[in-house]
């Protein structure tokens, strides 16, 4: 009975070390991922020797491989890749080429590797960054719509298809060097006509087969339909000498395109969370935190090695591409580290015999290092992009090459309406404005999108909004108005900051990202910030209270006085809501210096509204603190007293010039 039990206590522990694990990381803000290795690590030989990755085990971390690449294949969509075609099919496939010939032959070179194979096999290792901890980290941070974000999701979207093809081609590196040639031949060979087969299988028979589980009724029998798809494949695969990795991957890819695909990966996301939890732990149990210690000057540099040389191969294929060093940077910093799938193929190439068990070891090291820093690169990136910019020799390099352009334009522009952003708000904006007769003009960095400006002869500006010099070309002394409607919430700071500079009294309209950058919008001198959720239930209850009888009139009563409030009284009910921000998070991107309140200050005694702090040097007080207490956001009713610590945001010039205003008068 005890031996019968094992597969059962083993599954147990492996899994509740696991979720201990990842419940620890979700609380630290770190990757779940991280607190499966850990969990395992200590349920290991090198903790507490519960659990050998042996038997029964490594063949059910084996299945959440096959689950894994088979979710993926699922989730991969063709159309996505084809309308970021260009960055994802080109800027991806020479990020993952560059990564594999400099990675590799830097390790060749050094001597890390014997042989071409193995410097090769490690350089695939490393061209693959994580999926999970970036898209997550983006969505976190309200990026995913925005330029760098969607370039980020382009070049992982060509390495996820470049896993598929790794794992049939890299294996026949294992060959000797007389022969590998035809090795990779035959590979290739193979891996065409299973995919050739795989492509007419998944046109007229998969169809048919997940359509007819589907009709059957029974969830059950459609989850086990979808089940032995994916493990059956996987199984020819192996046979055929690719791996059930490839083969799971294809199957994957043979599903997604029927019209039950979402169904089938919503059936089968618990039963791969669980089993890929087993295989992430099962790599935990294999980390020697002993040998990492005895290596950790090796795994520093190599980690650094690894960030800095992905970030730079990342930022110089980006810049190659036409975009801007500052977006090139944001996403050389976002995708510099080493995903998930790394540890699929270097657990390959280790059952393969190209990596010995030492080089494993640092591969793993590695790879848990850089997805711990990764989410703190990431949002230390605008910070010091804010804090680059100040210095005069890099803000020139940033603007390089890349001087905002004014098409469209045929008389000098003035009265017109400036809109940031021409995305679907700011298309909606300005077919508004168009058709009302208004002169508009768009900024935008993305051409592609900007066909039918050309076509109505609009004027325009490709660059980014929130650059000086774009500002000062779209000519906003002279504008009647502004609206900011960008994707990218700190863009959108950093532009209402700078767009004031310009022209102090310019009216902007600015679209606010989620409930805690209203205020601060508000307080760096929007006119106007518009919520898109709050909107939509401020439209969606006056329909209802019209249909219930109250009079137009009183319904335009109450929607009016929620937006005069700022939608303060449809806050959700928490305390962020109520002073409690995280004014960091709020203001990120933006520079900002704390600065003490002297008693022979010109400002002491004065009330903001008389200071017209904004208007006179083009900083904006954020917070005043006051004897131990913290004012949010104050408003210009609040004077000023001597001793306060003021929170200051703004330009380095509007900064310059505010320590001015603080001196007493000579």
């Amino acid at each position: 009975m005890a031996g019968e039990l094992t597969l059962i206590v083993e599954m147990v522990t492996v899994l509740g070390a696991a979720a201990t694990g990842g419940f620890l990381a979700s609380r630290l803000g770190q990757p779940v991922l991280l607190g499966y290795l850990l969990g395992g690590m200590l349920i290991g030989p090198a903790g507490f020797s519960f659990i050998t990755l042996e038997g029964d085990i490594e063949v059910l971390a084996n299945i959440g491989v096959a689950l894994l690449l088979f979710a993926l294949g699922i989730e991969f969509s063709l159309k996505d890749l084809l309308r970021i075609r260009t960055i994802a099919l080109g800027g991806g496939t020479l990020q993952i080429l560059l990564t594999i010939v400099l990675g590799g032959g830097l390790a060749y070179l050094t001597g890390w590797v014997e042989t071409i194979p193995k410097a090769v096999f490690l350089g695939a290792v490393l061209s693959l960054s994580s999926t999970a901890v970036v898209l997550k980290s983006l969505i976190e941070r309200n990026e995913v719509q925005t330029n760098h974000g969607q370039i980020m999701l382009a070049i992982l979207v060509a390495q996820d298809l470049g896993v598929g093809l790794m794992l049939a081609i890299l294996p026949a590196l294992t060959q000797p060097s007389s022969v590998i040639g035809m090795a990779l031949l035959m590979a290739l060979l193979k891996a065409a006509l299973f995919l050739g087969g795989a492509i007419l299988v998944g046109k007229w028979i998969i169809p048919l087969v997940v359509r007819s589980l589907a009709r059957s009724g029974s969830q059950e029998l459609f989850l086990l339909g979808i089940l032995v798809l994916c493990l059956g494949i996987a199984l020819l695969t192996s046979a055929l000498g690719l791996g059930i990795e490839m083969g799971a991957f294809v199957a994957g890819l043979m599903i997604s395109n029927v019209e039950y695909a979402d169904h089938a990966l919503d059936r089968m996301l618990p039963m791969r969370d669980v089993f890929a939890t087993l295989f992430f732990a099962s790599i935990g149990i294999l980390i020697d935190p002993a040998f990492l210690l005895a290596n950790s000057w090796v795994l520093i540099g190599l980690v650094a090695v690894t960030m800095i040389g992905k970030a730079v191969i990342a930022t110089g294929v980006v810049k190659l591409f036409g975009y801007s060093l500052k977006t090139a940077l944001t996403v050389g910093t976002g995708i510099n580290q080493i995903g998930e799938f790394s540890f699929v193929l270097a657990g390959v190439a280790q059952q393969q015999g190209l990596f010995s068990s030492r080089l494993y070891g640092l591969i793993v090291g590695t790879t848990v290092a850089t997805l711990l820093i990764t989410p703190f690169l990431l949002k230390a990136t605008p910070y010091m992009l804010t804090w680059l910019e100040q210095i005069s020799w890099f803000n020139n390099l940033l603007q390089l090459n890349h001087s905002p352009r004014l098409l469209g334009l045929e008389e000098e522009l003035a009265d017109h309406v400036v809109v940031a952003g021409y995305g679907r708000v700011g298309q909606t904006l300005v077919r508004m404005l168009y058709f009302q007769g208004y002169k508009i003009l768009v900024i935008d960095n993305n051409e592609a999108v900007l066909q039918s400006l050309r076509e109505r002869k609009i004027p325009y500006l490709i660059g980014d909004a929130s650059s000086g010099l774009v500002l000062e070309k779209a000519r906003l002394a002279q504008a009647k108005a502004m609206a900011i409607a960008l994707p990218d919430p700190m863009a959108t700071r950093l532009t209402l900051n700078r767009a004031l500079n310009f022209s102090p009294d310019l009216d902007i309209t600015v679209r606010a990202h989620g409930n805690e950058e209203i205020d601060t919008l508000y307080q760096l001198g929007a006119q106007e910030v518009v919520q898109p959720e709050f909107e939509a239930s401020l439209e969606m209850g006056a329909h209802l209270l019209l249909k219930l009888g109250d009079s137009t009139f009183e319904v335009h009563q109450v929607v009016n006085r929620y937006r005069n409030r700022r939608y303060r009284d449809i806050l959700p009910e928490r305390a962020e809501y109520w002073g409690a921000t995280d004014l960091e998070a709020a203001i990120e991107g933006l520079l900002r210096r704390w600065y003490g309140l002297p008693l022979d200050s010109p400002l002491v005694g004065v009330n903001l509204a008389q200071a017209n702090i904004r208007r006179s040097t083009g900083a904006t007080i954020m917070a005043i603190e006051r004897h131990k207490h913290l004012h949010r956001y104050p408003t210009g009713e609040m004077t000023l007293a001597a001793g306060d610590r003021l929170l200051v945001v703004g330009s380095l010039e509007a900064h310059t010039t505010f320590e001015k205003l603080l001196k007493p008068e000579q």
